[in-house]
């Protein structure tokens, strides 16, 4: 049950900004760009890379929350889902969308947030950004920008904590059958 920083708060800081110029080089600019953070922390990094963005362009991309909570394939298995509400400040069709999560690992939560994103109305490209990539994918899913790939075991958990919901930035390795 021991724990291990594997990224700190200047790290998750540096790979917000080179991630925030790899998605304006991308995109050729800002133009038709939509930023959509997956609750609970792909919100706050969404918010966090569309300020760096504007800090550079200009421009501040418009920003949406994203619930996957009733979208999930796994409804059944858990007790009550949390329903949170989903915004889009635009209108997405014909846009390009840049889902956000924090850590991608089966790609079960990105195909939700898919599912969820397509009931919003058609995208004209969809791209996703983690913050951290541990591997292990169930689904044919992979992300277009990473911050950190970290393989890890199936034993081991990671724990992404944000300033904005958790009181600190910092990315930890959880070794064991630690609860988090």
């Amino acid at each position: 049950m021991a724990a291990k920083q594997i990224m700190s708060a200047q790290e998750i800081s540096r790979a917000i900004t080179r991630i925030a110029h790899e998605i304006v080089e991308r995109n050729r600019g800002v133009e038709g760009l939509v930023l959509a953070g997956i609750h609970t922390r792909g919100v706050p990094l969404a918010r966090r890379l569309a300020d760096q963005i504007a800090a550079f362009e200009g421009n501040q991309v418009p920003v949406g929350d994203l619930d996957i909570g009733l979208y999930r394939d796994d409804l059944a298995s858990r007790s009550r889902p949390v329903v949170r509400s989903s915004r889009m400040p635009v209108d997405i069709n014909g846009r390009n969308v840049v889902l956000v999560d924090d850590v991608i690992f089966t790609g079960r939560t990105v195909r939700a947030a898919l599912d969820a994103l397509t009931d919003m109305g058609r995208p004209r490209l969809v791209q996703l950004v983690a913050l951290l990539d541990r591997g292990h994918r169930e689904l044919p899913i992979r992300p277009d920008y990473v911050g950190k790939n970290v393989p890890t075991a199936l034993s081991e958990k990671v724990k992404v904590r944000l300033q904005v919901v958790d009181g600190c930035d910092e990315v930890i390795l959880i070794s064991g059958e630690e609860e988090e």
